[in-house]
């Protein structure tokens, strides 16, 4: 019957980002993350075959 306020969070840099930057910027960013991303994880499934 009666709902908690939510708190109020300050913005974050991130959270700035997403809501400022373009499409371009985004897709840009979005891009480096992922590529990063499977670069760690292609590393971390080929130590674990070495491991084995």
């Amino acid at each position: 019957m009666f709902k908690k306020k939510q708190k109020v969070v300050e913005s974050t840099p991130f959270s700035d980002f997403i809501r400022n930057a373009s499409s371009a910027e985004r897709k840009r960013v979005y891009g480096r993350v992922l590529k990063k991303a499977s670069e760690r994880q292609n590393r971390l499934v080929e130590e674990v075959s070495k491991a084995e």
